[in-house]
């Protein structure tokens, strides 16, 4: 079995997915700390202009230590805010039209709760459904006990979570080889896999040459039904 361990993030860029479907369970990692100005609660689409944050607003103010799955929400208004963003830049996408309503309903929805790591996982699930992707998804803290996952070091950590679900492979991107401890993996008999997020083929996009690490939602306004197809990566 082939795990996956990622924190969540908001309406995150296609090779996300890509690594998510790869695997055969998902665990989401948000018992760890928030980091500011990072992916947990932003992400880019593209605009004529250029490309811009749609940002969700959370409480941070004398919170640095917070957890993702602690941290909350700062207005609900911003759903709204965003669909009318993506609404200027997206209105001449070809599957505008029919992609839509599905995807407002989605962000209206998302928008009821009050906690960041439940408005990304709900838009997580919405997102799989519509890309196909049949993925179980788990919380972390419904693997093993927050404190005890507090006391351990990042790698263990991922490893305690792999085991617990009998994992005997383990997929990441190419930045966890800055920190990961493959040695701790091995002691554990986990191979690791590692993502590669080159190869991509191009879609049809708007504004200007292409701009290949934006958010989904791009891709899905672009392309509609086809989205799928654009996750797989050419052949090398």
């Amino acid at each position: 079995m082939k795990a996956a361990v990622i924190q969540s993030n908001y309406i995150p860029w296609r090779g996300y997915f890509d690594m998510l479907r790869s695997a055969d369970e998902v665990i989401l990692l948000d018992s760890v700390q928030f980091t500011r100005r990072d992916w947990r609660n932003r992400n880019q689409i593209k605009t004529p202009q250029g490309t811009a944050w749609l940002t969700v607003p959370v409480e941070v103010k004398g919170r640095f230590a917070q957890a993702i799955d602690e941290t909350q929400i700062a207005d609900k208004s911003w759903a709204e805010s965003h669909l009318r963003t993506i609404g200027v830049n997206y209105a001449r996408a070809a599957h505008y039209a029919a992609t839509a309503g599905w995807y407002s309903d989605l962000l209206r929805s998302a928008a009821t709760e009050p906690l960041l790591t439940s408005v990304n996982e709900r838009l997580l699930r919405g997102l799989f459904a519509r890309l196909g992707i049949t993925v179980p998804l788990l919380r972390c803290t419904n693997v093993l006990d927050k404190a005890a996952m507090a006391a351990m070091d990042p790698t263990q950590r991922l490893v305690e979570l792999a085991k617990a679900r009998g994992a005997t492979r383990y997929i990441t991107g190419p930045a966890a080889s800055s920190y990961l401890d493959l040695g701790q993996f091995a002691a554990a008999g986990i191979e690791v896999d590692w993502m590669a997020y080159d190869g991509y083929p191009d879609y049809p996009q708007l504004w200007g040459p292409f701009t290949p690490r934006v958010s989904i939602v791009d891709l899905l306004f672009n392309t509609g039904a086809d989205a799928p197809k654009y996750l797989t990566r050419n052949a090398t």
